[in-house]
């Protein structure tokens, strides 16, 4: 107390709080740490009035939210899909519908974090807006896509392929069997399910399905072979020589298959040698013509000789183009190497060698083919050094050229054919040559064993225009005289050599037969001309036979023997008969 004081005055002391105030700062600083606890703790949980597609996880933990959205939620709609007329009812998860709560979850989350000091309080008392968020729904395409081709499966159709075959009849190429197959389009459905995951009905198409070799891309090379069936005409280069194959020749030449137009080889090369012999005309040497007794020179003359490489292309590629009408194959103008002041002189000749053969039982046809391929060889020159063919010396087998048909061996059956009996000339013209000692370069034989060249057994030569020819050197170091002297009245063919005979010795021994097999059974082919009942003897069966001959030349070199080899296979005789009744 102060010390100027008045006595009386009593100081006053200050006034104590009552009990009411003190219990209400205490709930307030109780009130406030609880909520600032709370308002701190707050992270554990999702925020208060959380909704996830309307189901209330506010409180809740992460594993706690999704255990009561995998509750809640409303199961996976159910489907309606449709396909080929046909419908099914499915759930929507069998398509790889699904809900994204794990996304829904993360976005409660964010918001639950996000919330300020004031947000935070409101949810605590009550006051906060809730927050509804979505659950976003995905569509497993592949799962879908697996699905859906599963449950159409048994409405597709597997497609087949098919084949190019030739038509005898029509003579083109079509397209048999095969069919285009169908095939529900799973993924494009997948991918619009995806699109509209909403969806509640699926509408899946159909797409066409083919084959490697369906029947309309074998369509498109059947075509492209009948587009190559047309006359083809082939002529030579400067030069007015022209010959036309016709459309059936043409379509021998290749085949239409799956895989495009492919060429026949074997069939383009004999084609190509038949039209070569037909149109070639290289330069004629010159030569002699009989006249009685005397032997007149004749002069060669030029010609246009096919090049050969260049015209095989030429001739191929002309064929695989359908807008080919015409071959023209390159030439090359030749002369005559030998002239008529090269002709050796008649009176000068010596006989070098001979050959001769019998045709006893040929027909008219026969000799007639004999009569004209005796008289072509009759006079040929074979230059010294130079091949002796055949064929070159004779001008070809055609009808052009005086040939008429006769029976023939081709293609392993005796046929009637252009030329048949020109192997006998050829035969008698070998076994001249081979006499004199000249070397081989080709000889082809006979399939089967001939009567009209025995009792030489083996010592034979077979030519075909075009491709069999007999050639042989002229090794005699002179120029050959080819001499023929044909006696149709006799049945006898006489081929001589006349030149200048060579300082050697020639021996051709007899045939030497190493194995002999039987003749197989005769074969019955119906012939539709026949009555029947009624059968026609054309040819016997024929045994086998191996064997060969021995040719001893001796001379200046000293002694060597060449063998000739001959193999006749079995051959079944042909018997016609008239067609069944």
């Amino acid at each position: 107390m102060p010390v100027n004081a008045a006595p009386e005055s009593r100081s006053s002391s200050p006034r104590r709080p009552g009990p009411w105030l003190w219990g209400t700062a205490a709930l307030t600083a109780l009130l406030g740490s609880a909520l600032a606890l709370s308002l701190g703790q707050s992270g554990s949980g999702l925020a208060p009035g959380v909704r996830i597609g309307g189901v209330d996880v506010g409180g809740l933990s992460q594993e706690e939210a999704q255990a009561r959205l995998s509750r809640d939620l409303p199961a996976a709609p159910q489907m309606t899909v449709r396909a080929g007329g046909k419908s099914w009812q499915l759930s929507a998860a069998e398509l790889g519908w699904q809900r994204d709560t794990a996304a829904a979850l993360e976005q409660a989350q964010a918001y639950t974090a996000s919330r300020g000091w004031t947000q935070r309080l409101q949810g605590l008392t009550g006051q906060g807006q809730p927050a509804d968020f979505s659950v976003p729904v995905r569509v497993d395409e592949a799962q879908a896509a697996a699905r859906l081709a599963r449950l159409t499966a048994p409405l597709g159709v597997t497609p087949q392929d098919g084949e190019i075959k030739f038509d005898e009849k029509a003579y083109r190429y079509v397209v048999k069997g095969g069919r285009e197959g169908k095939q529900a389009n799973a993924k494009a459905a997948a991918q619009q399910f995806a699109a509209h995951p909403e969806a509640t009905e699926l509408n899946v198409a159909f797409q066409a399905v083919t084959s490697a070799y369906s029947p309309a891309r074998l369509k498109v090379q059947a075509d492209k072979g009948n587009a190559l069936i047309r006359p083809l005409t082939v002529r030579l280069q400067d030069s007015d020589t022209a010959v036309t194959l016709t459309a059936r020749q043409v379509a021998n030449l290749y085949w239409a298959t799956r895989d495009g137009i492919k060429p026949d080889p074997d069939a383009i090369e004999a084609t190509f040698k038949g039209l070569l012999a037909q149109v070639d005309r290289p330069a004629t040497p010159a030569r002699y013509v009989a006249s009685g007794k005397d032997w007149v020179p004749r002069e060669g003359r030029s010609g246009h000789e096919v090049q050969r490489e260049e015209a095989r292309q030429v001739f191929e590629q002309n064929v695989l183009d359908p807008a080919a009408t015409e071959s023209v194959w390159p030439t090359q103008r030749t002369e005559p190497g030998f002239t008529v002041a090269d002709l050796p002189d008649p009176a000068g000749l010596e006989l070098v060698a001979s050959g001769e053969s019998t045709y006893e039982g040929s027909s008219e046809a026969r000799r007639e083919n004999v009569r004209v391929a005796a008289q072509k060889l009759d006079g040929y020159v074979v230059p010294a050094g130079e091949n002796f063919s055949f064929l070159q010396a004779i001008g070809g087998i055609t009808a052009e050229d005086g040939f008429v048909s006769g029976l023939i061996i081709s293609g392993g059956q005796t046929v009637d054919g252009l030329g048949g009996g020109v192997c006998q000339v050829s035969t008698t013209a070998f076994r001249s040559l081979y006499n004199a000692g000249l070397p081989v370069v080709e000889r082809n034989q006979h399939s089967y064993r001939v009567p009209y060249y025995e009792p030489q057994t083996g010592f034979e030569a077979a030519v075909y225009d075009p491709g069999l020819d007999l050639v042989m050197k002229n090794d005699t170091g002179a120029p050959l005289v080819v001499r023929t002297v044909n006696d149709n009245a006799r049945s006898r063919l006489t081929v001589e050599l006349w030149g200048k005979k060579p300082e050697r010795q020639v021996t051709v021994s007899d045939a030497v037969i190493t194995a002999q097999l039987p003749a197989p059974a005769p074969r019955y082919v119906v012939n539709s001309s026949l009555a029947p009942g009624q059968q026609r003897f054309v040819e016997g069966s024929r045994p086998g036979l191996y064997l060969y001959i021995n040719r001893t030349i001796k001379d200046a070199k000293g002694t060597r023997t060449e063998r000739l080899d001959t193999r006749y296979e079995p051959w079944p005789g042909t018997i016609e008969r008239g067609p069944a009744q």
